[in-house]
């Protein structure tokens, strides 16, 4: 763990935080790679930060480097960065072999890295070249950050929202997937800033047919995810919106059928459970994270084998009477319900 501050670096976890905060404005640029910000200190004084904004792009070392307007002080200064610096050549140099050359004697990392090509050497390396080296400042909150990429690495799946909207009674669909209009507007919004932070957006066969959706991000600034359909026959109208090539949309089939452009097809081995294929599929694609937005036989089949970290669920007053049955949750893990706007959201973690 961290040692005490410093009289150079009068409170440590300010900056830390700082560098956390930077690190979220890579939302949904920086995938499939971490989130990361970094902090740049002389004397207890911010002189430089930055954050990884674009996959492929300089890391946030790099640009937090860059932003010091007076080079020479880096022999002088302690970094505050929320993950381990890289020891490899990916897209970009070493970032370890960054802060090196420029002399950095103090190095303040919040969480190491779980990636193989990482994993304790970026530590080993500062080390080795004579920086002191701090770890596990605000570990928790940097691994919430992160959540996607830690579980990704470590369970070797992606990381799994799932997303309902059900009425007071309980219903997600009117009979025989009649679809209604279950929530508000102030709920649409924040679906679709949902779908801007995750790498992917899942729906199952009855949903795509039934509900027509775009599932893209029409309502919030952000990127579009990569639309994942489970059609095990390939039954939808070539009219539905998933269908339309104008983003990159993967289908899970029991039908072999060549890529096209903005469509790949997956096909399945038939059993009981579909879902343990389709993770094991995504994560060999690198697919980090998942929003799953139905429906009811995929959601309950995630629920049944414990596959899930987060649960979303919408709660309007609205009642139907009958229709198509939400999941059923005999969960504990409830983290906060908060209204949105008529609804109610609740939120779960698989703890």
């Amino acid at each position: 763990m961290a040692d005490a501050p410093t009289p150079d670096a009068p409170d440590d976890s300010l900056f830390m935080r700082r560098a956390l905060d930077l690190a979220l404005r890579g939302t949904g640029y920086a995938r499939p790679n971490p989130l990361v910000g970094c902090v740049v200190t002389h004397r207890g004084r911010i002189i430089g930060e930055g954050w990884h904004e674009r996959y492929g792009g300089p890391h946030a070392e790099v640009n937090a480097v860059a932003s010091v307007a007076d080079p020479s002080l880096l022999r002088e200064s302690r970094v505050y960065v929320t993950l381990e610096p890289c020891a490899h050549h990916g897209k970009t140099p070493p970032c370890a072999d960054l802060l090196i050359a420029h002399g950095v004697p103090e190095v303040v990392v919040c969480n190491d890295d779980p990636f193989p090509l990482v994993a304790g050497r970026g530590t080993a390396k500062l080390r080795a070249a004579g920086a002191r080296v701090e770890t596990g400042l605000l570990a928790a909150e940097g691994r919430w950050l992160n959540r996607r990429f830690f579980t990704f690495h470590e369970k070797q799946r992606p990381y799994l929202v799932l997303k309902w909207a059900e009425t007071a009674d309980g219903f997600l669909a009117g009979p025989y997937f009649q679809t209604v209009a279950i929530s508000g507007p102030q709920a649409r919004l924040l679906t679709h800033q949902w779908r801007a932070e995750e790498q992917a957006v899942l729906v199952g066969t009855r949903t795509a047919l039934h509900d027509n959706p775009h599932l893209t991000v029409r309502d919030w600034p952000g990127p579009d995810p990569l639309r994942v359909i489970l059609d095990k026959n390939l039954c939808l109208p070539p009219t539905h919106h998933v269908l339309d090539g104008q983003q990159p949309t993967l289908f899970y089939t029991y039908r072999q059928r060549p890529d096209t452009e903005n469509r790949a097809y997956a096909t399945l081995t038939e059993a009981d459970d579909l879902m343990p294929q389709i993770l094991a599929d995504l994560w060999q694609r690198q697919v980090q994270s998942v929003l799953v937005e139905g429906g009811p036989t995929v959601l309950n089949a995630l629920l049944k084998a414990g596959l899930w970290d987060e649960i979303r669920i919408f709660r309007s007053p609205r009642k139907l009477g009958a229709g198509v049955a939400a999941p059923r949750l005999g969960l504990s893990g409830l983290q906060s319900v908060e209204a949105v706007g008529d609804d109610q959201l609740f939120r779960y973690l698989n703890e």
